[in-house]
């Protein structure tokens, strides 16, 4: 079977992230994220310490993944509370680094427009993950220890950064657009667990995957 590509676009404390990971994880597969933005900034020479690095494993053992599973690793979290500034090099650089992947191996990949950049591709499937502002503050405060001031404020100032983003790379085409998607989830309603299995049925029906591709790996909440 050939390689396949689920990208992922979510709203910040929808859990999208934890579900791309465990759908990657069932699936026996690498779940990208912020690596390709810490490559990219090594590429373009840019401060690395704007980025976040995550999961170190790699398939490959030379070469471009070689230089991958060397960058250093942080699990502290990044707060945007700059405006959106354009660098149109980091995005090429991005996208060259997305496009590789895609052809070297089935992966997930979280943000950075990937559904744009690998846009047309029958081997891609682009999900979008979206919940309520109030379970989206929950998960939030849960998750980094903060007021629901911050929160709300952190939820606003990213989901915007990430919103202006998706608009200036896809030349003027909206975030949250269900046309740039196979599917849109609402995680609260749908439930995470469910959506990863939601995804791995429609995975099934594109004969991208068959079933025992799948390995449960315990329930996502």
């Amino acid at each position: 079977m050939e390689n396949f590509v689920i990208t992922f676009a979510r709203g910040f404390g929808t859990g999208g992230k934890a579900i791309a990971s465990q759908l990657a994880k069932e699936l026996g597969i690498h779940c990208y994220e912020n690596r390709i933005l810490t490559l990219a900034s090594q590429l373009s020479g840019l401060d690395e310490n704007i980025f976040q690095e995550v999961n170190e494993k790699m398939r490959e053992t030379s070469g471009f993944s070689s230089f991958l599973r060397g960058l250093p690793r942080s699990r502290r979290y990044i707060s945007r509370n700059e405006k959106f500034v354009s660098d149109d090099k980091l995005f090429e650089y991005q996208s060259e680094i997305i496009k590789d992947l895609a052809e070297k191996e089935s992966c997930v990949i979280v943000g950075k427009c990937a559904d744009y950049v690998l846009k047309g591709k029958p081997n891609v499937v682009s999900i979008y993950i979206e919940a309520p502002r109030a379970f989206c503050v929950n998960r939030t405060m849960e998750n980094m220890g903060v007021t629901e001031e911050v929160a709300n404020a952190t939820i606003e100032r990213t989901d915007k950064f990430r919103a202006d983003y998706y608009e200036y790379y896809t030349h003027g085409n909206y975030w949250t657009n269900p046309v740039n998607y196979d599917m849109t989830l609402n995680s609260e309603r749908v439930g995470m667990q469910n959506c990863v299995k939601t995804i791995e049925q429609y995975l099934i029906i594109k004969e991208l995957i068959t079933p025992d591709m799948i390995h449960p790996a315990g329930e996502l909440k």
